[in-house]
Parts: structure tokens; sequence; C-alpha cells
């Protein structure tokens, strides 16, 4: 009796986990962070959420036409792209520099090394990266006033301080830590101003196991341990407490830092990228033009994860250097 047999190379044994099965589990994740963002900014924030997800996937698909790529849209992650880009910015943000963001993500970004896996950066924190240069005051005006959901061009705002403008200048804002933590009354970016929506999704994340804790802990670890040595202000804990709740250190900690593409993949690799991440974050704080510095901390490192992956190995053991095992 003959036998065909198909001969591949490795591995032959496979998980079940795929990019969309990851990305679906993302955008589960942060769905806690939609609902409370709909709760504290009205409709106009679902709406914004909408629109970039949808330029997204229109570039991403026109992306795969022109370059004669297999259909990528299927994979979810210009799903992911979009919710993460409208999530780091306000809801006054006009829909035009959304979708210009969401363009330079995608194409520059993503699109034009290769697509998903290839990338360096990180495609959400580009596209906002981008807008920030060119049109700052879209990314950084914030304000109670209320901004109907399908107003198109750009908004006028009473504006009013974050409570990170509040603390650049060295005075803990009149928020409670409370009201911090479930982002009562704040103002900032859709998806940061909720600590524990964003809580429920890294839960959420782990027990999934799609992300590792490393990143994230070593990050908000790092933020920590540096506010509340070189803290200003009265009140060492609260300054610390303060900075790791204002902002966007959650979000850019919980799901930003842990993209794939754009992180090491080894343990202690991870730990160092994620202290690189908040020491950065907290001396762009301190010292930037901008009260933030997670977006830039988060792509500074990127660019250095194949670097830390390559300085921090896996210790094999029972292997001698230059030899066979013995």
């Amino acid at each position: 009796m003959s036998m065909n047999l198909t001969v591949s190379s490795a591995p032959h044994i496979r998980g079940k986990d795929n990019t969309r099965r990851i990305m679906l589990d993302v955008l589960i994740a942060l769905v806690p962070a939609l609902i409370a963002a709909v709760y504290f900014y009205g409709e106009r924030a679902l709406v914004l959420t909408i629109v970039s997800v949808a330029a997204c996937v229109v570039f991403e698909a026109l992306l795969c036409l022109v370059l004669r790529r297999p259909m990528s849209v299927g994979d979810l992650s210009a799903v992911v792209t979009g919710v993460l880009l409208a999530f780091s910015l306000p809801h006054s943000c006009p829909y035009w520099v959304v979708i210009i963001g969401d363009a330079f993500a995608i194409i520059v970004v993503k699109g034009i090394v290769g697509g998903l896996g290839q990338n360096v950066f990180n495609p959400a924190l580009g596209g906002r990266a981008f807008i920030m240069l060119l049109w700052p005051s879209a990314v950084t005006r914030y304000g109670y006033t209320y901004v109907a959901p399908f107003e198109f061009g750009s908004v006028d705002i009473v504006s009013s301080s974050t409570p990170l403008q509040t603390m650049s200048r060295s005075v803990l804002p009149d928020t409670s830590l409370f009201d911090m933590f479930l982002g009562n009354g704040l103002l900032g970016c859709i998806g940061e101003v909720c600590t524990l929506a964003l809580l429920i999704g890294f839960a959420y994340l782990l027990y999934r196991k799609v992300i590792s804790w490393r990143i994230p802990v070593a990050y908000i670890g790092a933020v920590a341990v540096l506010t509340l040595v070189f803290y200003k202000g009265d009140n060492a804990l609260s300054w610390m407490l303060y900075s790791i709740l204002g902002g966007g250190v959650m979000l850019g900690a919980i799901f930003m830092a842990t993209d794939y593409a754009t992180s090491p993949s080894l343990p202690a690799a991870q730990i160092v990228y994620g202290i690189g991440c908040g020491v950065l974050t907290v001396i762009i704080r301190y010292f930037g033009i901008f009260p933030e510095g997670v977006t830039y901390a988060i792509l500074i490192m990127n660019a250095c994860a194949w670097a830390l992956d390559r300085a921090f190995p896996i210790r094999r053991f029972g292997v001698v250097k230059g030899g066979a095992g013995k």
C-alpha cells in the first residue's frame, strides 16, 4: 500500500491562534474603554472611532490592491489601528485630521515597509505623531464643550487643562484619585481617561494569554519609581499616582507598547523595553515641550526592540560556547 506524505518545514505542531484571533481579542479588550469613552464624551467618541476604523480599512484595502498583495483586511489589524489611533485623540479632533493620521499609519508606517509584521513602529502611534507634528492643536486642545457627532469641520471648544497639563506646572490636579481612576470629569484623549476600563481589558488579555505582564508592569513600574523619587509638589505618593493615572501611560503600556511586531519577543528584553518606555515617558514629560511623553517614548523604544532581543537572548543550558553540547 502506497502512502502520500507531505514534507514541510517546521513548525509541525501549530497553535490555534492566528492574527485574526489575536486582533479580535485585542478589540474585545478595548470594548470597556470604548463604552467609557461614549459615556464621558457622548456619541462623538463613537463616531470618531468608527470613522478612524473605516478609514484604516479602506486604506489597507487600497494599498493591497495597488501593490498587488493578498487582501489583509480580514486579519483585523487595520481595525485595531483605527481604534487605537482614535483612542489617542480628543473627542473634538476633526474627522479629516483623523483620516489623514489613519492614512499615514496604514500606508507609510505599516504598508510601505511590507505590511503587518514588517513595520518597525506602532502604526497608531506613528499616525498620532504625524498629526502632532502638523496639527498639534488638534491633539492638545481639550474641553468640556459638547461636540455634535456629525460636525465634520474644525470644532470650536472652550479649552481647559487636563490633569497632565496641570501637573506640568508642578501642581497636582483638583480631581480626586478615585475620579482619576474612574475617569469622572476628566479631560484627555477618549481612550485613556478611564483606568478601570483599561485594567479590565488588561485582565482579559492576560487571561487569553495574548500579551505578557512584563512590558506593561515594567513600563508602569518605571514611571512609578521615577515619579516617586523625582516628585514635584508636596506629596511624593500622590504625585506618583497622578502620574500613572493621568495621560496615556495605562493605554500605552497595555495596548501599544505590547504590539507584537514592534516590541521584543524575549522575556528579559521585554522587561528592559518596558523600563525604557517608562523612563523616556517621564523624561519627555519633565523636559519636553508637550506634557505627555507616551507617544514618542514608545516609538523610540520600537526602534530598539530588535537590538534588545539580540542583547538579551534566552540562555541555552547544556551548550558549550563555540561547540556542541556535552
